[in-house]
């Protein structure tokens, strides 16, 4: 062995058994405690949460994959050579900021290049790892270069990526739980006007007219005409996503321009059933981590050079990203408003607002989904490598930074987390609903299951009529062929001779 340290060998057979039981108890351990979890939210008919639960175990799939890639990789990549000049450059940290002592163990650096040396086989202070990532440098320095990235730096790395998971599934659950709370506040709402409807079909009762500028969800909204009253739109917008997000009359109207564009022969859709089920269905999308986001992650990483702070701004990207996101959801609101009131003074029977796809960016409700994916998932980078570093190297490295720097790190971590939980979220789910076209969450699981089934199975008899038709033609078009072949040549034999 390179680096030298004790083999299992050499190793008691009760610590290798020990350590091994350890681990196995509890990998067994998570692994049932998610079986029963999944069982448990089958047994609810939560198909929607067991989808994300699934999600979330491919995403721990992956990361043992990583895991297991690092490890199997870390000695060859430790052993790629570059030079020296190349090694300085793009450093997260100067140079002279090194310090005495080495960052693990504390082990001076003396005493490491005394550790490097071939002749070197064990020392009782030094741990085996630390010890296998020296041969590496020591490869390179017979060569006059240094390794493209040690083992230690290549073990740091695989931390990382698994506090980078852990921290996203960890802060996305945790934000849409949350969220899911507050949109279950919603249910007392849906309740009361269930019951005014059932109240409202005595036929002795008269239909009531509504004034169009003095209802609650006009009136909150619509500011006027033109182009001033279209800034100030937009700025009242931007203020109301800081406190209560949806309130009753918010909820009341969607609710009814929802029913009566999608599915005007149910008055009694249970409207937060359907926004509930739409938004467990988005939560299995936002859990995982997609090629783009690590794309994201490499192009941080990269940004993360001496004196730049990168993730000080990158900090504000999530929150300013979040707003954006939050103003255009409540100017949806008042465009629905604006529409309304600009068409009528008054309307019979309750105000029944138009969905459209119109109001969203790019006409695509589902672009706002992809953006608070990408919010969350930034936000748990940055609070992510806070943790990292925190752990790995300490409050006063210096890939840390500053405390001027670090603490509105935080605060903004903290600020937009809640700030999606309690407000962004609840009315994304809401205002999604309020496109041209309805989700699948419409019907309940089992129909849904009943109605893929039957696209299926329809698609596969369209195709097979095709087939059908196909060789059909295909053999009718032989036939003409034969045919008239038969008859051109039974033509030339009846055919007198001069």
């Amino acid at each position: 062995m390179a680096g030298g340290g004790t083999t299992i060998e050499y190793t008691p057979t009760w610590v290798v058994g020990g350590v091994c039981s350890v681990i196995v108890v509890i990998s067994l351990t998570v692994e049932r405690l998610l079986h029963k979890l999944g069982k448990l939210l089958k047994k609810k008919n939560q198909r929607n949460l067991y989808e994300a639960l699934q999600k979330i175990k491919e995403e721990l799939m992956l990361l043992g994959f990583i895991s297991l890639l690092l490890t199997v990789c870390q000695g060859f990549i430790s052993k790629i050579c570059i030079p020296k000049k190349l090694a300085k450059t793009w450093l997260p940290c100067r140079e002279n900021q090194r310090t005495k002592l080495h960052p693990i163990h504390g082990i001076k650096k003396d005493d490491l290049e005394f550790l490097s040396n071939p002749s070197f086989h064990f020392h009782p202070r030094v741990g085996r790892h630390l010890l296998a990532s020296e041969s590496g440098e020591y490869y390179c320095k017979k060569q006059g270069k240094v390794p493209l990235l040690s083992e230690t730096a290549l073990h740091h790395l695989h931390i990382f990526i698994f506090v980078l998971a852990v921290s996203h599934v960890t802060f996305c659950a945790l934000t849409v739980i949350f969220g899911g709370a507050k949109i279950h506040q919603w249910r007392k709402w849906e309740e009361s006007i269930i019951e005014e409807l059932q109240a409202s079909e005595n036929p002795v009762l008269e239909r009531k007219l509504t004034n169009v500028r003095e209802h609650d969800f006009v009136k909150n909204r619509f500011l006027g005409v033109g182009k001033r009253h279209a800034i100030i739109g937009w700025m009242q917008a931007f203020c109301k996503q800081f406190f209560v997000s949806v309130n009753k009359a918010d909820y009341t109207t969607l609710r009814h321009g929802f029913v009566m564009n999608h599915c005007r022969t149910n008055p009694k859709f249970n409207f937060h059933n359907y926004v509930t089920r739409a938004f467990e269905a988005d939560f299995k999308k936002v859990v995982g981590i997609s090629w783009h986001l690590w794309v994201i992650v490499v192009i941080f990483l990269l940004a993360n050079v001496q004196d730049l702070h990168a993730y000080f701004w990158i900090s504000f990207v999530p929150l300013i990203l979040l707003i954006c996101v939050g103003t255009k959801l409540q100017h949806i609101l008042t465009q629905l408003a604006q529409d309304v009131a600009e068409k009528h003074m008054a309307v019979e029977g309750d105000l029944v607002v138009k969905p459209s796809d119109d109001h969203f960016w790019l006409h695509k409700p589902k672009l706002v989904l992809t953006l608070i994916h990408i919010i969350l998932f930034q936000n748990s980078f940055e609070l992510a490598v806070f943790f990292w570093i925190l752990v790995q190297y300490g409050f006063h490295s210096c890939i840390m930074g500053s405390v001027e720097y670090i603490i509105p790190r935080l605060v903004i971590g903290v600020f937009v987390h809640v700030l999606c939980s309690y407000s962004i979220l609840p009315l994304y789910a809401i205002v999604v609903q309020m496109g041209s076209k309805f989700k699948k969450a419409i019907f309940k699981e089992n129909i849904q299951e009943g109605l893929i089934h039957w696209a299926k199975k329809a698609r596969k008899n369209i195709e097979r009529r095709n087939r059908l038709d196909g060789h059909l033609s295909r053999s009718s078009s032989l036939a003409s062929m034969l045919s008239r072949s038969y008859s051109s040549t039974f033509s030339s034999f009846r055919k007198p001779s001069n």
